[in-house]
This record gives C-alpha cells, sequence and structure tokens, in this order.
C-alpha cells in the first residue's frame, strides 16, 4: 500500500481506535471516569422518564412504600401476629421496606437496561456499563424522598436515632453493590436470552421472601444463619433496624458475610458482563 492510498494521521490529533474484546477482559474502570458526564445524563433521564406525565409525579415515591407498610402491618402485624422485636410493626417493616426498594427498583431496571437501550448500543461506542450503573444510582432519588416518611415515623413513635446512624452509607453502599451485581448478570444474560426479562419479577419476589422484611431475622434458625447472612440483603435489613432503630445486637457477622457475598456478586458480574460485552451490539 502506498503513502497516497493510506494517509497518515496528522500530527498532533488524537485518534481512537476501538478493537473487539479478546477472552477475560479488564474492567476498564477508566472509562467510567471519562464517560461520568453521560453517567450523569442517564440518571437524570431515568429519573424524569420515571415520573413523565404522572397525576401524582415523585409523590409516587413516597406513596408505594407507605401503602405496602400499610398492608403488611393490617395482614402480618395485626392478624398474622409475626413477632416485630418489640417495636411497632408499622416502623419495623418501613425500615426494611426503605433499602428493599432501593434494591427492588435497581435490579428490576438494571436488569433490563441494555434491551431498552438498544437504539443506543447499536449505534455509538460507550463503556456499556453505563447503561445499569445510571439505572441502579437514579433509585437513591426515591430513596431520599421515602427517607422523609421514615424521619417523621421515628419521631411519631419515639424513636431517636442511635449513635451508629454513620453506618447508614455503608449500608447503601451494600445495597447498591449488591442491586448493581445482580443486575450485570441480569443485563447480561437478558441480552441474549430475552426470557430472562420474564424472570426478573420471579427473582425479586422469591429474594422477597429470603429477606427480613415482613419478620425478624432473628426467628430462623440457629443452624440456618450463617446460609442466610450469605443473602447481601439480609445484612443490610438488619444493619438498617439497627443503626436507626436500636433493634438487637450490633450484626457484625451478619453485616461482614453479607458484605463478602455483594462484592463476590459485583466482581464476578462485572466480569461476565464485560466479557460479554462485545456481542451487545450484534445481539441485542
Amino acid at each position: 500500500m502506498t503513502t497516497a492510498d493510506h494517509e497518515l494521521p496528522q500530527e498532533g490529533k488524537d485518534i481512537t481506535l476501538i478493537r473487539p474484546s479478546r477472552g477475560w477482559v479488564s474492567l476498564n474502570l477508566r472509562d467510567l471516569w471519562r464517560y461520568r458526564e453521560l453517567i450523569y445524563f442517564f440518571i437524570w433521564r431515568d429519573v424524569k422518564v420515571r415520573y413523565k406525565q404522572t397525576l401524582l409525579g415523585a409523590a409516587w415515591a413516597i406513596i408505594q412504600p407507605v401503602f405496602t407498610m400499610v398492608v403488611f402491618s393490617i395482614f402480618f402485624g395485626n392478624l398474622a401476629k409475626i413477632p416485630s422485636d418489640d417495636i411497632p410493626y408499622p416502623i419495623f417493616s418501613y425500615t426494611a421496606l426503605l433499602p428493599w426498594g432501593l434494591f427492588e427498583a435497581g435490579i428490576s431496571k438494571a436488569g433490563n437496561s441494555l434491551v431498552a437501550s438498544r437504539s443506543l448500543i447499536t449505534k455509538i461506542y460507550f463503556p456499556r456499563l453505563v447503561i445499569p450503573l445510571a439505572s441502579v444510582i437514579a433509585g437513591l432519588v426515591d430513596f431520599a424522598l421515602a427517607f422523609i416518611v421514615l424521619i417523621g415515623m421515628m419521631f411519631y413513635y419515639g424513636f431517636s436515632p442511635t449513635s451508629s446512624i454513620w453506618l447508614l452509607p455503608l449500608l447503601l453502599l451494600l445495597t447498591l453493590m449488591t442491586a448493581l451485581g445482580t443486575g450485570l448478570w441480569l443485563s447480561a444474560l437478558n441480552v441474549a436470552y430475552r426470557d430472562v426479562g420474564y424472570v426478573i419479577p420471579f427473582i425479586i419476589r422469591l429474594w422477597f421472601f429470603l429477606t427480613p422484611i415482613t419478620y425478624s431475622a432473628s426467628i430462623v434458625p440457629e443452624a440456618f444463619q450463617k446460609l442466610y447472612a450469605l443473602n447481601p440483603m439480609t445484612g443490610v435489613v438488619q444493619g438498617f433496624r439497627w443503626a436507626l432503630l436500636g433493634v438487637g445486637s450490633p450484626p457484625s457477622e451478619l453485616l461482614l458475610a453479607s458484605s463478602i457475598a455483594a462484592l463476590i456478586l459485583l466482581v464476578t458480574g462485572a466480569l461476565y458482563f464485560r466479557r460479554m460485552e462485545r456481542t451487545f451490539a450484534d445481539v441485542v
């Protein structure tokens, strides 16, 4: 090939060469920082779309957990008389519903995020990890709004924040890690196997009953406690109740096991996502 046939790049110009990855690849997290403005845009887009053309707007972020708490209090608290660690059942269940709502919205949105964004994926390049990441983080807006109601309930029932409230940001991070790790697995699988989208609601419902939301983790037999702690949301929910309401003893071992499980879920999910990323544009 002669020089005339192949124009050499002019000096001073940056050239980006995109090659498909092969085998097990690195997470390349530096790309996420380069595309941080795109992450902000996707988060803002998800928040706007969620409440666009709705009658009550952002009030749905409060209405949903409040009505769920009322139903749980009637059926599980008053009728079934499920133990609630000697605290009023409404605040017992609502404290658990807050992190669970963030987790549920995260994996639900992230699991379907790639399929929903197929028009972008097939046209332009950007780190695909941006899409499920933004879907998970966007749920923090709803969490913040619903948390205001919890503050009011704590004053109503005479609870004051404990000295362990500093643990809440770490528990939030653990919730986001679990949601993102699960969402990465589901979103990558959903591109190749569309029936995964139908399985996601079932996974969420099954996970709900495996998490101490309507009941206390103390009723789980001692022989199953270690196995039960492998559910990262178990440590999150128990940690929320302990940090805010002072329920039970410090769940240190529970949080340690849940944190390790969440970290493994996040790392393996990210590695699998990156491995399958090169096929997204062709398959989606």
